[in-house]
């Protein structure tokens, strides 16, 4: 039973954490002691559930302990003195009636005044990680975590940030925000980011899709992470040499990934709309649909990155549309799309790009721009590989 009963509460704070913790945060705004009366009840469960038993209903019990150690709390005679308790706004649901309420905590999250501290608190509030566990994939020591994550919380507190949902044609909007901060963090060391962070930021990517259903871009924002992860295990081979994505051994790709972020793109796909994340989504399941030795469906391809240029017109977009134009119109055509780009002087994609069109077409300045492309590379292993290439030009 003492077994049975770690286990149960161990599966109940992996799964059920942020859920618990929205609920207990979302009247008082106060996630610091929302977090301390759920300890609580984690701690009571362990005492209490291998001597009477697993609860039916886990949840409601931990809520229902926890909402208690709150009204304890609102009870004694400091709290009396400045926050009224109010005892039907914090009686405890019943069972099987628990609301999910992480959504509001997501937008909490992401609400402008906690520029910054975003996607830690996303991670320690709705997934339940420590400021040791953030830290760590985020290369930040564990001391100046904590004290971002406790200044923001205080913030929620101070300024009583709400936590409510738009109208239902405002939500897609009001997510944006949340979509573009777990994207972002995951993007700054693409492709190579700590194996920690990158973990933590999938199952980030999964919590927001499943909290926002009926949001497509959040699934297309799960597909597009998924899918690009899938290929990571290929990106280099067995030496450390980086190997560019049409010549990846797809036996190498992740299937796993590949079948989540399929299940992510089809939900997108049937809630009618469409969106920047969705059709680069698009663009890593055709490339993940390539067969070993086959070359990659350039004429598909071009039509998403078209889509893609015309919704989100931006630099990378665009860069990226080039090198498919160089695939099914030439190098010559691939090189003009990229001379239409503006304000890639500083964007490595687009040297490399140009250096490698410029080499296809046998135009001295390919060793310019290789020696341009490579002092913009911060990735070890494509630097070695654009400077086996330039080394080729000189030849």
């Amino acid at each position: 039973m003492t077994v049975d009963a770690e286990v149960r509460a161990e599966l109940a704070a992996r799964t059920s954490y942020g859920r618990l913790l929205a609920l207990l945060a979302a009247r008082s705004h106060d996630l610091a002691a929302a977090e301390d009366a759920l300890a609580d009840a984690f701690e009571r469960a362990l005492t209490r559930w291998p001597v009477d038993g697993v609860p039916d209903d886990p949840d409601a019990w931990l809520l229902t302990v926890a909402r208690n150690r709150q009204r304890d709390r609102w009870r004694s005679a400091a709290e009396r003195r400045s926050v009224p308790f109010d005892e039907a706004a914090h009686d405890a649901a019943a069972e099987g009636e628990l609301p999910d309420r992480r959504l509001e905590l997501l937008l909490v999250c992401a609400h402008p005044d906690l520029a910054g501290a975003s996607v830690p608190l996303m991670l320690n509030t709705v997934l339940g990680f420590t400021a040791a566990r953030i830290g760590a994939a985020f290369l930040i020591p564990t001391a100046t975590m904590a004290a971002r994550l406790t200044r923001a919380k205080k913030r929620i507190a101070r300024e009583k940030i709400p936590f409510a949902l738009p109208g239902a044609g405002d939500l897609a909007a009001r997510l944006a925000p949340v979509l573009e901060a777990v994207y972002g963090s995951y993007s700054i060391e693409w492709p190579t980011p700590p194996r920690e962070r990158h973990a933590l930021l999938l199952g980030l990517a999964g919590t927001v899709a499943e909290a926002a259903p009926a949001v497509a871009e959040a699934h297309g924002l799960a597909a597009l992470m998924y899918l690009s992860s899938a290929r990571l295990p290929a990106r280099v081979d067995e030496d450390g040499r980086y190997i560019p994505l049409p010549q990846q051994d797809p036996r190498r790709w992740d299937g796993n990934f590949i079948a989540a972020g399929h299940r992510h793109l089809r939900a997108a796909h049937a809630l009618g709309t469409v969106g920047r994340f969705q059709l680069e989504a698009a663009i890593g399941a055709v490339h993940c649909a390539r067969r070993p030795g086959a070359a990659p469906d350039w004429a598909h391809l071009r039509s998403l990155y078209d889509a893609l240029v015309a919704l989100a017109p931006t630099r990378g977009a665009a860069v990226a549309r080039a090198a498919v134009v160089a695939e099914t119109d030439g190098a010559r055509a691939g090189l003009e799309a990229l001379e239409a780009v503006h304000g890639v002087e500083r964007l490595q994609s687009a040297w490399a790009l140009r250096a490698s069109l410029l080499e296809r077409l046998r135009d001295p300045a390919a060793a310019a721009a290789y020696a341009k492309a490579i002092s913009l590379t911060t990735d070890p292993a494509e630097r070695e590989h654009l400077q086996r290439r330039a080394r080729g030009t000189g030849r």
